[in-house]
């Protein structure tokens, strides 16, 4: 097919958009559009675990605070009903999951498959803007909690008191230089910040609960004082039954642990269809990455609730936002305080960058196949410039403030596993799996009680969400109009008998008829060729008939495979299906003369009716004006007018 001749890109163009995606190199994110990686090659699960845990782990930064803000006293006892969840519910779903999409592809490509056409395409846009809230809020939240590490540590509070806003968008700044630069050996780097950070958590846990046993009374008080408030052990489970929504922030990395599964090395058995090893591994992956932050989470609740004072973990509190690090300096001294901050502050900005790797590669594996995107968002530095100027945004509406971006988070995160939630019920319900049906809906429901609560108590989020989903709609259904006219066949395949077609007529003139197929009874075809030769005033019965089937209009780029067959004995048809019809035509047109070297030439009825409607109709559904718009997909798609397949209309 032809391509279009541009004049050569200036530098800063061919560097903005060089490569479709520089996170394939070095062991670091895969995007879809990145070279693929070797079969069976990849790291072992534990290693790729710590790429999820960067996201997972460094919740820990904040998850504690945000607990004692939400359950006051109960804090513990919330975080208990949280890891039941975590464990009982969040766990199953994903190592489903895991099962379905071996690839990576995640719950949102399990519902894709689900449904088709336009309704499909924008319940897929729906879930990409709260996956992009999700990913957003998290390098915004974690970038801020950074800065609050950093803010208030005693050895640097006063010289950087009131500059959190600036630290948290440099912070952002910073990681979308990296991304600029290239994100490569993300795994190795990983592993160090996951393991550092993880024993300075086990020093403090350690300690923290060695206080809490020495120091008898500091128990005592906590349960002579949950007694007080609450009167009993049902009153108390029922109050943390309540503001566990709150603490949904604890439930995020399931969602990477699944976009990470291509990195995983499996067996040497394993198959692409069949990737056994691999799924293996992460199921491994997600229980491990599970039990190991349901202990954390725990612990923590449990020694900052009754280690820290109350009103520290409010707003402008030493706690707030750090409430181990609180621990750390106040039980550990300056020395190691500063050290766990170094700790926290790192994988926390390294939190933002799994995140902004997930959006790299989530973005491109539907916008552009949707045709909802433009060219350059195939690339990356044209996207992490998008996506770093929307992060300055959010911090500056946000305020740079953890507290005030924990709704939006948990949203984007529990309508995310909501959504995972219900996907695998109807993947065990197709298989027949009654059982897990049942235990798959059970869990749907607690995740949209969870989902709706939070968005009841903590609009913000859904709010946040409905920004994002507008804007990617809106973006969306304009850059499909843009590119309405592209030529959007990836590749054209002939049958054996669509070949002998062309060979036979490409001694002569090559001469084609666009035919919607009806009853495709000999007086059809005869009625046809006789419409055509009265309407252009030409001799004959050398022609070929093509006949397009449209199957999901919704869909954008696909490869085209023609086959031919002999009707009635006499009439050569041409079949093709595509998502249209214009494009299809125009691909096939495009072909034939670069096979042959000769000018095809194809002759088309006017549609009757409306043009403006016609065209919707070739928006939407494939067809409509078709010879108007196969010659404009021509005419974009060969600039050398001599070079044109004709089209004639009569």
């Amino acid at each position: 097919m032809a391509v279009t001749e541009h004049p050569p890109p200036s530098r800063l163009r061919s560097w903005m958009l060089e490569g479709l995606s520089d996170m394939g190199k070095g062991g670091g994110h895969t995007g879809p559009h990145a070279e693929p990686e070797p079969p069976h090659k990849g790291q072992r699960w534990y290693r790729v675990m710590c790429l999820t845990g960067v996201d997972y782990f460094s919740t820990l930064g904040y998850q504690p605070g945000i607990a004692a803000l939400a359950a006051g006293l109960l804090s513990p006892i919330a975080t208990i009903v949280l890891v039941l969840v975590t464990l009982a519910g969040a766990l199953p779903v994903y190592r489903r999951v895991a099962e379905e999409s071996p690839h990576g592809e995640g719950s949102i490509a399990m519902l894709e498959r689900l449904l088709s056409f336009w309704q499909g395409k924008l319940f897929v846009l729906t879930l990409l803007g709260f996956a992009a809230t999700d990913f957003l809020i998290t390098i915004t939240l974690s970038a801020a909690d950074a800065s609050t590490h950093l803010v208030e540590n005693p050895h640097l509070t006063s010289t950087l008191h009131n500059q959190q806003m600036l630290i948290t968008l440099v912070l952002v700044a910073l990681l979308g230089a990296v991304f600029l630069k290239g994100f490569l050996e993300a795994i190795g780097v990983a592993v160090a910040l996951v393991g550092i950070y993880l024993a300075l958590n086990v020093v403090v846990v350690c300690v923290g609960l060695w206080h809490v046993v020495t120091a008898g009374h500091v128990l005592t008080d906590w349960s002579h004082a949950l007694t007080a408030e609450h009167g009993n052990v049902f009153a108390m489970v029922g109050v943390a039954l309540l503001v566990f929504p709150k603490l949904a922030l604890g439930l995020s990395g399931f969602e990477t642990g699944v976009a990470v599964m291509p990195h995983v090395k499996g067996d040497q058995g394993d198959t692409e269809d069949n990737p056994a090893g691999r799924i293996r591994d992460t199921k491994k992956l997600l229980t491990t990455a599970a039990l190991i932050m349901s202990v954390f989470l725990i612990a923590t609740s449990f020694i900052t609730t009754l280690l820290i004072p109350e009103k520290d973990f409010e707003s402008g509190g030493p706690a707030n936002g750090r409430a181990l690090a609180y621990l750390a300096h106040h039980y550990l001294g300056g020395a190691f305080g500063t050290v766990y901050d170094i700790s926290t502050i790192a994988i926390l900005w390294f939190a933002g960058a799994s995140a902004m790797a997930g959006l790299l590669n989530l973005m491109p594996r539907y916008l552009p196949r949707y045709g909802m995107a433009p060219h350059w968002a195939r690339a990356v530095r044209p996207m992490v410039i998008v996506f770093t100027l929307i992060g300055f945004l959010v911090t500056w509406i946000f305020n740079a403030d953890v507290d005030a971006q924990g709704g939006a988070y948990a949203t984007g995160v529990l309508v995310l596993i909501s959504s995972a939630a219900i996907a695998v019920t109807i993947a065990a319900r197709k298989a027949g799996q009654q059982g897990w049906s049942i235990g798959f809906a059970v869990i749907s429901a607690v995740f949209l009680y969870v989902t709706v609560a939070n968005v009841i108590e903590r609009p913000d989020g859904v709010k946040i969400g409905a920004c994002f989903i507008a804007g990617i709609i809106l973006v969306s259904l304009l850059s499909r109009l843009a590119r309405a006219f592209e030529l959007r066949v990836t590749s054209v395949t002939l049958d054996p008998m669509a070949e002998r077609f062309i060979r036979d007529i490409a001694s002569r003139k090559i001469r084609f008829i666009a035919n919607e197929p009806d009853s495709r009874d000999k007086a059809e075809y005869r009625d046809k060729i006789d419409q055509i030769r009265a309407d252009n005033d030409i001799p004959g019965e050398d022609f070929v008939f093509v006949e397009v089937t449209v199957l999901d209009p919704s869909e954008f780029e696909a490869s085209l495979t023609v086959r031919g067959e002999v009707l009635h004995g006499r009439y050569r048809v041409l079949t093709l299906e595509s998502s249209s019809i214009p494009n299809a035509l125009a691909a096939l047109l495009l072909h034939v003369r670069d096979q042959t070297g000769c000018t095809p030439h194809i002759y088309f009825e006017w549609t009757e009716g409306s043009p403006f409607h016609n065209f919707l109709r070739f928006f939407l559904f494939g067809q409509g004006e078709v010879a108007p718009v196969t010659r404009e997909v021509l005419r974009e798609a060969e600039p050398d007018r001599t070079r044109r397949p004709r089209v004639h209309t009569g």
